[in-house]
């Protein structure tokens, strides 16, 4: 409860403090606009700071009593008639506040510098000055402009922060496909093994426990040590060395990894696993998979090629999840690195290549997940 609370008083001491700045640039921003037309900016900073607890009110009142009530329950009319009754009571405000506060104030201002200024917007009655409708339109103009600047930001922090969470729960799901997805085929792998009582088994488990300690820990962070990520790989490849023995032509090279070259997680393995499964589980004779690693500026590029089946693999009811792998790494590139990534596959006859590279600078910000 305690670490909610502070979470909770955190969050709101931030929009605090957001608020204000945004309040204190508003005020500024219309003394300097407003200081043309008044002598000394100390008296613009002060006429518009008699408006400025109205424009406050205005926007508070919409964003956090209309927006909940009707706009996010989809009440649209009345949402609509909700912002018209706003706009309309604000006017009369506004100009209330111009007639009693600020005209006055303002003509004595102006006239101590001026002995002969004559104000005609000060002449007629109460209810005269107050029914004028030219000056009722000005009112609506500058009673409405600042608070729609504020409510359309509000709107779009609003659109940012849902389509942040909307990629937030996407790349949750697909990690949540990752690791079921891996323990399957390594799970398959093992089994392979004790079918035929193979003194390796015992390695496996040990192999299979380590990388998925990684996966369930380490994995979860944003970011990881690439040489961390790296060194996963290849104990997943030791794995499937031990299950195809000399059945595999295997090649693994890696050059240009440093410390403090970090990346988004289970990218790479997915490719590792896909090239096992579909080119040499489903090969007969002999196999060979090459990969090549390498780092350089901060930019990864990683291209692994495969020999494919003799013939078309049957199809069985796994058929719909054999390409998993793929579809997610190309997903979780397409969150992560928008603009900081490639992903190429080739297909020919008897070959399966994918090469991928990933400016490991250009990693989108997401949050926690």
């Amino acid at each position: 409860m305690k670490s909610i609370h502070r979470l909770i008083v955190r969050i709101v001491s931030r929009r605090t403090v957001q608020h204000a700045i945004f309040w204190s640039v508003t005020w500024l921003v219309l003394a300097i606009m407003y200081g043309l037309n008044v002598p000394g900016f100390g008296h613009a900073l002060m006429m518009i700071g008699f408006f400025m607890p109205l424009h406050m009110a205005y926007f508070y009142v919409i964003s956090y009593g209309g927006m909940p009530r009707y706009l996010y329950t989809r009440q649209y009319l009345r949402f609509f008639a909700f912002v018209l009754l706003c706009a309309l009571i604000s006017t009369i405000l506004f100009r209330l506040v111009e007639i009693l506060i600020a005209d006055p104030v303002l003509y004595e201002v102006i006239k101590k510098h001026d002995k002969t200024f004559i104000w005609h917007k000060l002449d007629g009655t109460f209810n005269e000055q107050l029914l004028r409708y030219t000056y009722m339109l000005d009112a609506f103009e500058q009673a409405n402009l600042i608070v729609w600047i504020a409510v359309a930001i509000k709107f779009f922090k609003m659109w940012y922060e849902k389509q942040q969470a909307a990629l937030e729960a996407e790349l949750i799901v697909l990690k949540g496909q990752l690791h079921p997805h891996f323990l399957f085929n390594t799970l398959n792998n093992l089994y392979a093994l004790t079918l035929t009582q193979s003194p390796r088994s015992p390695s496996v488990v040990i192999g299979l426990s380590e990388i998925l300690r990684y996966m369930l820990y380490e994995a979860n962070a944003d970011v990881v040590d690439l040489r961390r990520d790296v060194e996963v790989i290849q104990n997943y490849v030791a794995l499937e060395k031990i299950r195809y023995e000399e059945r595999l032509d295997l090649n693994l090279s890696i050059n240009g990894l440093e410390p403090g070259q970090r990346i988004v997680p289970l990218l790479i393995l997915p490719l590792v696993e896909n090239a096992f499964k579909h080119g040499t589980s489903e090969k007969i004779g002999e196999a060979w998979i090459n990969m090549d690693l390498q780092v350089k500026d901060n930019l990864l590029k990683f291209k692994i090629s495969n020999s494919k089946p003799d013939q078309p693999a049957k199809k069985d009811p796994e058929e719909n999840h054999s390409n998993i792998g793929l579809a997610n790494v190309r997903k979780r590139l397409a969150i992560l690195y928008p603009s900081g990534h490639q992903l190429r596959i080739l297909e020919e006859e008897d070959i399966f290549a994918v090469i991928l590279e990933i400016n490991l600078n250009k990693r989108l910000e997401i949050g926690p997940i």
